[in-house]
């Protein structure tokens, strides 16, 4: 699929897919998580299988997410992902769907689906709308509800202050990333645009929380935290894990169960 290119945070150019169908009225964007980017694993499927079903669907990276234009699948910037912030991700998204309705067309409602981190931009988001089109539901798969809970505590954030750098290790890649103390400063400085639970309550039905009974990355109390503060229902994948049984590189053409089981959910909430 060809890939465009939009302007996000700090007027760093990413890329994105968007797939559409003919006389599509409705969008979802779909938001990537932390150590993410929009071709990991199988969520080129989870475009086909909304897109099959209907909806122009668009996948995209954040500026900021560490890929580089000509590298969209490898941590080969690590500069900037040292100097990633979740305002940046905010941006990123609101960006990118400004881009997408003055280039591409308008839509009658538009969708988020964000996984892991990238559910907690998708709330967030909403709180911004200020598009022509109508928000729609807003997906949290394994989200996350909480930032703070991010960040470590005590002599560990003393010492990130005082170098102003620490690093995080990629599983995957087994890269140890950098990140600037500026991200923690971001988000004491913006306490109250980047209250996760607070914009879950506003949202109330119109989130959607998935999330896997096996996840180790995100437990699934954070759902049922996000469930409390929206009222809205848990909708539970069970025996999944934080990425409901894909893994990157998904060389299969067809969703690993778990995550079909969470596409077929999603729909119907849609």
């Amino acid at each position: 699929m060809e890939k465009n290119i939009f302007i996000g945070a700090q007027q760093r150019r990413a890329l994105y897919a968007l797939a559409q169908r003919d006389h599509a009225k409705e969008l979802i964007v779909f938001i990537h998580g932390f150590m993410g980017f929009m071709d990991w694993g199988a969520w080129h499927l989870v475009q086909d299988y909304f897109n099959a079903a209907g909806y122009d669907f668009c996948r995209f990276n954040l500026s900021h997410n560490g890929t580089a234009l000509a590298q969209p699948t490898e941590f080969v910037d690590l500069e900037a992902f040292g100097q990633n912030t979740y305002s940046f991700e905010i941006a990123d998204t609101l960006q990118l769907i400004g881009h997408l309705e003055a280039t591409h067309q308008t839509w009658e409602r538009i969708h988020l689906i964000g996984h892991s981190r990238g559910g907690g931009t998708a709330i967030l988001t909403s709180q911004h709308w200020n598009f022509k089109s109508a928000l729609g539901q807003v997906c949290t798969w394994a989200g996350i509800c909480d930032i703070a809970r991010r960040f470590p505590t005590g002599n560990e954030l003393s010492e990130w202050e005082k170098s102003g750098i620490r690093f995080v290790k990629n599983g995957r890649t087994n890269q140890n990333l950098p990140q600037q103390y500026g991200l923690y400063a971001d988000f004491i400085a913006n306490q109250e645009n980047l209250a996760i639970l607070k914009a879950a309550k506003k949202l109330g039905k119109k989130l959607s929380v998935f999330h896997g009974d096996q996840d180790l990355s995100v437990p699934i109390s954070e759902a049922y935290e996000l469930e409390e503060a929206s009222s809205t229902k848990v909708l539970e994948i069970h025996g999944a894990d934080h990425v409901f049984g894909a893994t990157h590189p998904w060389e299969k053409d067809t969703l690993p169960p778990f995550l079909e089981e969470l596409c077929e959910k999603t729909l119907g909430k849609l």
